[in-house]
């Protein structure tokens, strides 16, 4: 019996990348306190006057992911193919290093060209917040490289402090500011967008980041792949982030409370992604590992294991939205939002996840390019679908989600068979 069970642990253990608890538990402290971070501030600025912070919030975390995690991602997937093979991964992160700060500046500089229109159309005319805005490209950059570097080195313990400390924070700021009544928007906003320059200044001066010298990084082993990881990860972040953004847009006009109730249902329904970014995070440099060993047999067995756990999540994700999302909604920031609003959304994110996990797989046997053309064609399925599907803000919002994660689950299940029949066919050669 008791040889039964360690065998049933070992097993649920194994399901798991190695460091996907460890992360896991960073992305819990995380993932709640943007909960906190969120009820704080509305109980500080209220519903309307906290929409600004809400816009920046989904923009920052449309562009962040989208132009940062390419980096983090090949940094991560680079140094475990090096590690794999005995090789420094010093070279790497110098290559890596001067493309952040050009999209950094490039970045910036859009925003500073924009910022007249983002200061009146999404922060309600608070420039302060545009300015954050850009303070916060500039400190996700780095952050986001220190990322890359923890979870290809296997310190998963310092990338979950890292993440932790990113919504922790966030949420003492809050509370002192809550406690002394301070009331503008503007010290919330440079609060948020100085958080993360800060964890990655500090890890970075921590010394846990040094890296061994090895054979020069070339231009062939990053920036082809970077390329495409830019354009399909933007894609994908924007998707993630677009609803609350979406009904700013196309309810131009309405009660600013609108936008803040959406991304309070937004971020409730997107509570399993929390696991799965753990899984992620782990995930990758595991299968590039086995990708680059050519062991197709246990990348088979990852992947099925990976794909039951995170389908049981998402399962569980939509029932818990549809018995209890209201509730919650109503307990937690006030409510606003019905039953079919909040359940359709987690099933949006629950196929968004899924397709997440496809792309993660086929990235690792070096499919940028598919991944990349298939977030492109879900975001035009988001667009085409927030366009003409219905005359009802929100559930035009909602199909929008839907339809995108759906095209995008459909291209990635097709390209993860095609990518792993060809490492199946180099494996048995």
């Amino acid at each position: 019996m008791a040889q039964h069970e360690n065998a049933e642990t070992r097993s649920a253990r194994d399901a798991l990348p190695s460091g996907s608890l460890t992360i896991g538990t960073g992305l819990l402290v995380g993932g709640v306190s943007i909960y906190v971070f969120f009820r704080l501030g509305q109980d500080a600025l209220g519903q309307d006057g906290f929409k600004p912070i809400v816009s920046l919030w989904f923009v920052m975390f449309a562009l962040v992911p989208g132009f940062f995690l390419p980096l983090e991602q090949e940094v991560s997937r680079a140094v475990a193919h090096r590690r794999a093979l005995g090789d420094g991964v010093r070279p790497v992160i110098r290559k890596v290093a001067p493309v952040a700060a050009a999209i950094t500046v490039a970045l910036v500089a859009v925003v500073a060209l924009a910022r007249n229109r983002l200061t009146e159309d999404l922060f309600e005319g608070s420039a302060v917040v545009t300015v954050a805005l850009a303070v916060a490209l500039v400190g996700y950059a780095p952050f986001h490289i220190a990322r890359g570097i923890c979870s290809g080195l296997g310190h998963f313990r310092l990338y979950s402090a890292m993440i932790a400390l990113d919504g922790l924070l966030r949420v003492v700021a809050a509370a002192v500011f809550l406690v002394v009544g301070l009331e503008r928007v503007g010290a919330y906003a440079l609060m948020v967008a100085a958080v993360p320059l800060t964890i990655a200044v500090s890890a970075f001066a921590s010394g846990r980041l040094r890296t061994d010298e090895g054979s020069a990084a070339t231009w062939a082993e990053l920036a082809p792949n970077l390329g495409w990881l830019l354009l399909g990860t933007l894609c994908a972040g924007a998707l993630i982030n677009a609803g609350p953004l979406t009904v700013d847009i196309l309810g131009k006009g309405s009660d600013p409370a609108l936008v803040t109730r959406f991304a309070n249902a937004v971020l409730l329904a997107r509570v399993p992604l929390f696991l799965f970014q753990a899984v992620q995070a782990a995930m990758l440099p595991r299968l590039a590992s086995l990708a680059a060993t050519g062991d197709s047999r246990e990348f088979r067995d990852v992947l099925r294991r990976l794909f039951v756990l995170v389908g049981g999540v998402g399962v569980v994700g939509v029932v818990g939205a549809f018995v209890a999302g209201p509730w919650v909604l109503e307990l937690v920031y006030d409510g606003g939002i019905d039953r079919r609003t909040i359940t359709l959304l987690a099933f949006a994110s629950a196929v968004y996840m899924i397709a997440q996990a496809c792309a993660q797989s086929v990235l690792s046997m070096s499919g940028h390019v598919l991944v990349a053309l298939g977030w492109v064609a879900s975001f035009a399925a988001f667009a085409a679908t927030a366009a003409w599907s219905s005359d009802e803000l929100f559930l035009r919002v909602e199909l929008a989600l839907i339809a995108s994660a759906l095209v995008a689950l459909a291209v990635f299940a097709v390209g993860l068979r095609v990518y792993f029949a060809r490492l199946a066919s180099r494996s048995r050669s």
